[in-house]
């Protein structure tokens, strides 16, 4: 799907959130906070230089005449820090440094009865199994770039749990959350929210039935807890295309879609790349 059809297909209120970006590139918005998206203004080169931060390549894309290289930054960045990234091109290698703002995220303290945080033996296990597997996957590069940086809800539904949200069970701290939950019934339709191909199809421990999709150069989404999942690995898909239908499937208390975008396999908050909810 290109960008002029895209912006056709948003609703009136969220076609015009973007509209700014209709010119050009159309780019997420960027925050250099972890768990957010830092931009680097490359200048005027006659091919795309190459770009590396801790070991992996980043999404550089033009924006105009200019090069820009999105980087994504993790959660457990330290505010005040700052990230090397290096940069290549025909005139050489240079280091470019991105500080890291400050970021509050949302703490949540649940009481719970320790079976629900205390995985057994076989399960542990199967989660360290498939957590090689999936980091393997998530680590995936493909060299041509995403045709489009915008994207799409992937279902319908209220957005239930954000992004970054940290979770102390029993006063035991969780892993922050590495995604966006859409709180929606069992069977409502999941979509992808840009074109790509799907890189992994699965039913994990903690992500149940999942889905996860290429989009170029290090751009990924995942699609978490599906009730049934409706593509296979290798499919090439459009934006919109079904994936499969919200579920409850694996580590979960009720139907939702667990939703998460990686750059430069770290994942980043996907209100970066969706248009903000209108106010009111």
């Amino acid at each position: 799907m290109n960008r002029r059809d895209f912006l056709l297909a948003l609703p009136a209120c969220a076609a015009s959130a973007w509209a700014g970006a209709a010119t050009g590139v159309a780019l997420p918005r960027t925050a250099a906070v972890p768990g957010g998206v830092a931009r680097l203004d490359l200048g005027k080169l006659p091919a795309a230089p190459r770009v590396i931060v801790d070991g992996r390549r980043a999404l550089v894309v033009q924006d105009g005449a200019n090069w820009v290289a999105l980087v994504g930054i993790g959660l457990q960045a330290k505010a005040g820090t700052t990230i090397p990234v290096k940069v290549s091109d025909a005139a050489g290698s240079r280091e470019v440094r991105v500080r890291v703002k400050p970021k509050q995220y949302a703490t949540q303290h649940l009481k719970v009865a320790p079976k629900h945080v205390q995985l057994s033996p076989e399960d542990l296990a199967r989660y360290e199994r498939e957590r090689e597997h999936l980091q393997a996957v998530l680590r995936r590069w493909s060299d041509a770039a995403p045709e489009m940086l915008l994207l799409r809800m992937p279902t319908e539904g209220e957005r239930s749990s954000s992004f970054g949200l940290r979770r102390v069970f029993n006063g035991e701290g969780r892993n922050p959350h590495s995604g966006m939950d859409i709180a929606a019934p069992t069977g409502t339709p999941v979509v992808a929210a840009t074109d790509g191909e799907v890189i992994d199809t699965g039913d994990y421990f903690f992500n149940g039935n999942t889905v996860i999709v290429d989009h170029g150069q290090g751009f990924l989404t995942l699609y978490c807890h599906l009730d049934e999942i409706g593509t296979a690995t290798g499919a090439r898909i459009a934006a919109g295309a079904e994936l499969g239908k919200v579920g409850a499937t694996g580590r979960v208390t009720g139907p939702h879609l667990h939703f998460s975008v990686y750059l430069n396999a770290t994942p980043v908050d996907p209100a970066l790349f969706l248009p903000e909810p209108k106010a009111g």
